[in-house]
């Protein structure tokens, strides 16, 4: 994408968008148990090289970044598919691409080209969106060490194969670091948690899980009982809740893009004393309405995105977006169901699948008003 950013999409992430939606159009809408994804679904995209964007070239992968991933989980938010792209491919293969070297990609990565390989990250903490400073706690004095605490919200759960922990250092070091926790790891327990699409979603509690990995493992050592300072783990640990709610409002941008195209053809289909409701004032200022949530939402999430790919600041962009996912994008498909009637109410109909999507998504990045109370405190900086 040109440094300009006209926001069109290059001829890479057409290229995606265009292979993702071919999958997904062909698709069952509805998952082959309820809350379990839909795996035959997950394999389509694995076939279709959708998984593999984001790999090394030595895993069969195409070496892209953000952007490319980006694009596949805008479409696949676009048809509220049930897979388990935002833990895998966000939580998982960016930043294990980003900030691990090629012995650790090899390990966590192997098998995500094929869709047998499940990856996920607890990013939150009880009342605690994404804390810089995680109560989880890390002992690194001994061995690979262990990870102690409790993440809530993890997408995929147990049935992922390798889990990234964000944790404080309290032995064998100070600072912060992403940690790699096998799924099959002792020390692990999961608690299912309700979640208005019905995708699964748990709270872990970590009882000295042993650690096999680091990311941003670089230590600086000062000397004294071979202790120090993780330089590259606080930045592991920043960059992969950047990623994570990039990850959320692409999603978001996706569903919000695919609930006001629903409404709209109902709109212009629907007729009431022999005109369509789309002629109605009424009606069309509501749709206007829904339109610049979604554009807007769909804006700021690419731009953070392109910053976010191309290695420059994204912070604020990422603000603005998870802001109009937490707060208007659950208002807009509230909007979307009124303009339905009574068939908005239906919850077999597609609506319902965008909208609890929405919700799911607002309440991962923390609610309308912790996301404007983080936009209050960047003004006032």
């Amino acid at each position: 994408m040109p440094i300009g950013m006209d926001f069109t999409l290059g001829e890479t992430e057409q290229a995606v968008a265009s292979a993702a939606a071919e999958v997904l159009d062909r698709a069952r809408p509805v998952p082959d148990e309820p809350g379990a994804g839909d795996a035959t679904l997950w394999k389509e995209l694995s076939r279709a090289g959708v998984l593999s964007l984001a790999l090394p070239a030595f895993l069969g992968g195409d070496e892209l970044g953000v952007m490319a991933v980006a694009t596949a989980l805008t479409e696949i938010g676009r048809r509220a598919a049930t897979v388990p792209a935002l833990a895998t491919l966000v939580l998982g293969v960016l930043p294990v691409v980003r900030w691990g070297d090629r012995d650790l990609q090899k390990a966590l990565l192997e098998g995500v080209a094929s869709g047998d390989t499940l990856l996920t990250a607890a990013v939150r903490e009880p009342s605690r969106v994404m804390p810089a400073v995680p109560a989880t706690t890390a002992r690194l004095a001994d061995g690979p060490g262990t990870v102690s605490g409790v993440k809530i919200g993890v997408p995929c759960g147990p049935a992922a194969d390798w889990i990234l922990v964000p944790a404080r250092i309290i032995a064998g070091g100070t600072g912060t670091a992403v940690m790699a926790i096998a799924g099959s790891a002792s020390g692990l327990s999961w608690q299912r948690a309700p979640s208005a699409a019905g995708q699964p979603e748990y709270s872990l509690r970590l009882d000295a899980a042993p650690v096999s990995h680091v990311l941003g493992a670089g230590m600086k050592r000062d000397g004294v009982g071979g202790t120090g300072s993780w330089v590259g783990g606080g930045r592991a640990v920043a960059d992969l809740y950047q990623l994570a709610t990039a990850g959320a409002c692409c999603l978001a941008d996706g569903a919000l893009a695919g609930a006001l195209s629903l409404t709209s053809s109902h709109l212009a289909a629907r007729e009431q004393f022999g005109r369509p409701l789309a002629t109605f004032q009424a009606a069309a200022e509501k749709i206007a309405d829904v339109y610049i949530a979604s554009r807007t939402l769909h804006l700021a999430t690419l731009s953070a995105c392109w910053r976010l790919d191309t290695g420059r600041g994204a912070a604020a962009d990422l603000d603005v977006a998870a802001y109009w996912l937490a707060d208007r994008a659950p208002s807009a498909l509230q909007t979307c169901h009124h303009l339905h009637g009574g068939i908005g109410m239906d919850v077999s109909y597609p609506l319902h699948r965008y909208s609890s999507l929405v919700k799911d998504l607002a309440r991962f990045v923390g609610g309308a008003d912790y996301r404007l109370d983080r936009l209050g405190a960047r003004a006032c900086d």
